[in-house]
């Protein structure tokens, strides 16, 4: 599935040896940014920017990362590929690039030596296209893993995602890089996960892979809203995570999204909400 939101690329670099790497999402000019990190291990670059508060409410680009906090640096090659551009905020020596950035651990999948750098999120921006391959282990989800509580013999792959959904004009996309600590909730409502993670909670030593986790995701509309309307864009986004994820938002994750909102349709913020709540949980289900 492509992203169906006019004016969005994305990009990837991916590693397959060493299971890392990062993906760039360029946005059209005039996008409005938020965000909001619940979980309780992150790596971000950028995220103070994103508070409502902040003068700054404009985007050019959004990154998720592998390379734990060391893929942050991905995000200087962005940066210089925007800039190169002439996209940026307008200041008297010349564009700064608004590119906020989440990175997940992915060290433990395979070359933990090798993580994303501003050279290729350089080539991923570069390389942004409205026609990019969004499922799978590519990108952002090349080393991503899940179901860790259940100790490292059983850790299986994530991967990155997207999917969308509408409600008339209104479109709403997540593209998520689902490298969660807990389990993917299918949604058979059988109880069983919760059951599981409950007992493993209780075992000792525990948990068997603390930081080493964090999902993370882009959240996309086409809507027009402010920066406030487009924080609670943001948390509907958590609130699909955690439809589709068990636990959700743990110690050991980074859980976190960045919200942007092109400013093509009029749209109340409470459907727009809603919609992003479906397409986060739809996203990181069809990992499982």
């Amino acid at each position: 599935m492509g992203i169906s939101i006019p004016g969005v690329r994305v990009g990837h670099y991916t590693d397959g040896e060493a299971r890392t790497g990062c993906t760039v999402v360029l946005f059209p000019d005039g996008t409005v940014g938020s965000g909001e990190i619940r979980g309780g291990a992150p790596a971000s670059r950028e995220f103070d920017l994103l508070s409502p508060e902040r003068t700054v409410d404009r985007i050019d680009a959004a990154v998720l990362t592998g390379g734990s906090a060391f893929g942050l640096a991905c995000a200087d090659g962005v940066m210089q590929h925007l800039e190169e551009a002439g996209v940026g905020v307008p200041t008297v020596a010349g564009p700064v690039p608004i590119v906020p950035t989440l990175a997940l651990f992915d060290l433990m999948a395979g070359d933990p030596s090798v993580r994303p750098t501003a050279g290729n999120g350089y080539a991923a921006a570069a390389a942004a296209s409205e026609s990019a391959e969004l499922d799978g282990l590519i990108g952002a989800g090349t080393g991503a893993t899940v179901d860790k509580y259940l100790g490292t013999e059983r850790i299986r792959p994530g991967g990155l995602a997207y999917r969308e959904a509408r409600a008339g004009d209104v479109v709403v996309g997540a593209l998520c890089a689902v490298n969660a600590f807990g389990g993917i909730e299918t949604g058979a409502g059988t109880g069983a996960l919760a059951e599981d993670i409950t007992a493993a909670f209780q075992e000792a030593p525990f948990p068997a892979s603390p930081r080493e986790n964090t999902t993370i995701g882009i959240v996309i509309t086409n809507a027009r809203l402010s920066k406030i309307d487009t924080l609670v864009l943001a948390q509907g986004a958590h609130d699909g995570l955690a439809r589709a994820v068990t636990p959700p938002h743990t110690r050991y994750d980074g859980d976190g999204f960045v919200s942007a909102a092109t400013g093509l349709v009029d749209a109340k913020v409470d459907l727009v909400r809603a919609l992003a709540v479906s397409a986060v949980a739809d996203a990181i289900r069809s990992r499982a």
